[in-house]
């Protein structure tokens, strides 16, 4: 075995500069697979040559968890289709090398099941694409049509927040991250770089949320399962994130990566697990959103039932005078849980809230404080729907 693995090493790097410390990781990371090694030797030795540094990354920079358990078969599907489909897509000049091995090649996003979802998903989603002449259009298109395809919608009530793609087909909803892995997936099924974007809290205190990022000459954004027409980098997420804060862990923004870093992705359904690395991508998100006038503070409706569901309902903001200063609409249950109807407010100022579904209503009257709570709360009859 020794004999075999020197031989492997030696053709996979004999033309890299850099083979002593590419060879050194590789070993170290056969290493640590255990009796798993084989698996991934058999894997090195019938991989097609020009698929062979796709392979080498994989193996370079996957947890302890895959080295262990991956088999050579798995291995050698998702090389092979993912660099069928980077092939086959009209935009593969404009997604260099580097893009393709940490966007389109990785078999999972963060910490989720390792399904074998490839095959099927490009087998079911590349006919809706065939026409699209962009990774931004093809991505779009996705997000519009994929979820009605699999039968996935959105919901708090989903088994699991790290829900792999098949768990959420299987179990018809998802929250936030689980939608979010099924359209990077989806993506790179298709030749369409995407990762997993994330925080673990919104400045403002009012929850976290999981989006995706696509690469298109840059990195462009979607909320999954919110698709924005035909729009990218919109979203009802674009004010808040413009309040991170980029050297706070609890209130930064994160990109996970592949490829090995400095940073850990913040797993907030499993805080101890370091396995998934990031990059901090903060900087951007910063720099969107709409500013917030000075002196106001962005204030949030939600509306609900007796039951606490969420419910759709027609608001109307007054100010201490009693004129009318502003309309909208609250989500319901088809939304995020922290997608909430809003507008800016002077601090300091009183206003009330009325919030009518149908013939009933409800009001609120509230100060609007520099700090503390920023989301009011209307409560509805048990029986509006």
């Amino acid at each position: 075995m020794r004999t075999f693995l020197i031989c492997i090493l030696s053709s996979l790097f004999l033309a890299s500069a850099a083979f002593a410390d590419e060879t050194e990781r590789l070993k170290s990371q056969l290493e640590a697979a255990g009796e798993n090694r084989r698996e991934l030797l058999t894997a090195l030795e019938k991989i097609p040559e020009d698929e062979r540094e796709g392979l080498v990354f994989l193996i370079e920079n996957m947890p302890e968890r895959d080295l262990r358990s991956l088999t050579a078969d798995y291995l050698l599907e998702n090389c092979s289709l993912a660099y069928r489909a980077w092939r086959e897509a009209p935009w593969k000049e404009k997604a260099p090398k580097e893009i393709f091995l940490n966007e389109i090649l990785p078999y999972a996003c963060v910490n989720e099941k390792r399904d074998n979802w490839r095959k099927d998903f490009y087998e079911r989603f590349s006919p809706l694409v065939k026409d699209a002449k962009s990774a931004s259009e093809a991505a779009t298109i996705l997000n519009q049509k994929v979820f009605a395809i699999v039968n996935v919608k959105y919901s708090t009530a989903r088994p699991k927040a790290d829900q792999s793609p098949i768990e959420s087909i299987e179990a018809g909803i998802a929250s936030c991250s689980g939608l979010s892995i099924l359209l990077i997936d989806a993506c790179r099924a298709v030749g369409v770089p995407a990762r997993f974007v994330g925080t673990p809290r919104w400045s403002d205190n009012s929850g976290n949320h999981s989006w995706v990022e696509i690469w298109d000459n840059g990195w462009h954004f979607t909320g999954a399962c919110e698709p924005t027409d035909n729009r990218l980098n919109d979203a009802w997420f674009v004010g808040r994130a413009a309040g991170a804060k980029r050297d706070d862990r609890m209130y930064a923004i994160y990109a996970s990566s592949f490829r090995r870093t400095p940073l850990s992705f913040p797993l907030v359904w499993d805080r101890r697990n370091q396995d998934v690395a990031a990059v901090n991508v903060t900087d951007r998100y910063t720099n969107l959103g709409k500013p917030i006038p000075e002196g106001h503070k962005q204030i949030y409706f939600r509306v609900t039932s007796g039951q606490r569901e969420r419910i759709r309902a027609d608001l109307k903001l007054f100010d201490a005078s009693g004129a009318e200063i502003w309309t909208g609409v609250s989500n319901d249950e088809r939304f995020d849980a922290n997608d909430h109807a809003g507008t800016p407010l002077k601090i300091g100022e009183k206003f009330k809230v009325e919030a009518r579904h149908g013939d009933q209503t409800a009001t609120a009257e509230f100060e609007v404080a520099a700090e503390g709570k920023n989301v009011v709360d209307l409560t509805l009859p048990p029986n509006a729907k």
